[in-house]
């Protein structure tokens, strides 16, 4: 119950500070987070602010979680590739969004990978397709995606990920190394265009 009511509080102060669209603040008001993060840190688990979870990694902010949702517009039944699967939480918040059986998510860390796998589970969330691998070269066997995002920052948007991604989707990306901006790249075979976003913080790709 004290999970469920600060997770409450999260989401309702989310929805007060930002404009972002209702079935995103509902989403994070769904997801339970303190499954995702370790057990020493789930007192932590709503506040909203990363927290790391192990390899170097963190778990995002629940505020981030949801801008990037909101900036991908993502709808019922849209098919999703997360390229950084962490600890599964950015992919549950993704599957509420879209149905778990619509995403896909690859992590470089197999150790990570297999919890993720195991967690998403555990919450209901067990159709999220998860596989250890090079997030550079995406998923192509499910490709094409309506939308695309990364949880880790890339020096540029890896040309893999726009091609996995179906004429009028989107993909989104932190770029840079010590200043990192989120960039959306929203794909046309004729005219392929490139929205520089907020200032973010990222851990780099691996």
């Amino acid at each position: 119950m004290a999970y469920e009511q600060a997770r409450n509080r999260l989401a309702d102060g989310l929805a007060r500070q930002y404009d972002f669209d209702r079935r995103v603040v509902e989403a994070i008001r769904a997801v339970p987070r303190h499954e995702f993060v370790p057990e020493a840190r789930r007192d932590d688990a709503y506040a909203d602010r990363p927290l790391p979870i192990g390899h170097d990694q963190t778990i995002s902010a629940p505020h981030m979680v949801a801008a990037m949702a909101d900036h991908l517009a993502l709808d019922r039944g849209e098919a999703v590739l997360e390229i950084g699967t962490g600890c599964g939480y950015h992919a549950a918040v993704t599957a509420e969004l879209v149905g778990a059986e619509n995403v896909y998510s690859v992590e470089y860390v197999a150790d990570l990978a297999a919890d993720a796998r195991e967690t998403l589970a555990e919450t209901g969330y067990g159709d999220v397709r998860v596989r250890q691998g090079d997030g550079r070269e995406g998923w192509p066997a499910n490709a094409p995606y309506d939308a695309v995002y990364l949880t880790c920052a890339a020096p540029d948007v890896p040309d893999a990920l726009v091609e996995q991604t179906r004429t009028g989707g989107r993909v989104l990306a932190p770029v840079g190394d010590l200043a990192q901006r989120l960039v959306r790249v929203d794909v046309d075979p004729d005219r392929t265009t490139r929205e520089r976003l907020e200032r973010v913080r990222f851990v780099r790709m691996q």
